[in-house]
């Protein structure tokens, strides 16, 4: 199947050129703890559920965080190499991404403090059908690669400031 996005990237582009202040956004998501290990997170008009594993005290209702950034990732690469495949015009027919995560779990579970608790590397696979030449392929790849919000979001430190805020309930 072939899909065909036009200039989307160049009519982006030159829509948001002269007026900087489209360029910024905001992504927001809430999570909600249901029960257990158990969330549910709204995103836009969307509720996905996260949840751990039943071999770690999970319902196994959905994904657990960790999976989810996987899955940020491989849908990430697709929707870049598909972007930038059409404004180059590199003909791509499929395109397919796998990755694992490696964790070790004394991280998370504070048994060794000099680990990590996330992942300690991620490796994968883009597998793409096109008859492409692979100068155009390897071009596109160093493209997605400066330009992948996901993969720019792991691969260098992002400032993240969380605040907490205690609600005191009294028991009457």
């Amino acid at each position: 199947m072939r899909f065909r996005f036009g200039n989307l990237l160049e009519n982006t582009q030159r829509k948001l050129r002269n007026e900087p202040a489209r360029t910024q956004i905001t992504v927001s998501v809430k999570s909600q703890q249901r029960d257990g290990f158990q969330s549910a997170v709204t995103v836009r008009n969307f509720t996905v559920t996260v949840d751990q594993p039943a071999g770690f005290g999970g319902t196994n209702m959905g994904p657990k965080p960790s999976e989810y950034v996987l899955v940020a990732l491989a849908s990430c690469q697709e929707i870049t190499y598909r972007l930038y495949a059409d404004a180059l015009g590199i003909e791509v027919n499929s395109i397919s991404v796998k990755l694992e995560g490696r964790q070790d779990l004394r991280g998370f579970l504070s048994l060794d403090k000099n680990i990590r608790p996330g992942f300690q590397e991620i490796r994968g696979t883009v597998e793409i059908d096109s008859p492409a030449t692979a100068e155009d392929l390897r071009r596109l790849k160093d493209l997605v690669d400066r330009h992948c919000p996901v993969l720019d979001d792991l691969r260098a430190p992002v400032p993240v400031s969380i605040e907490l805020h205690v609600e005191h309930t009294r028991a009457d």
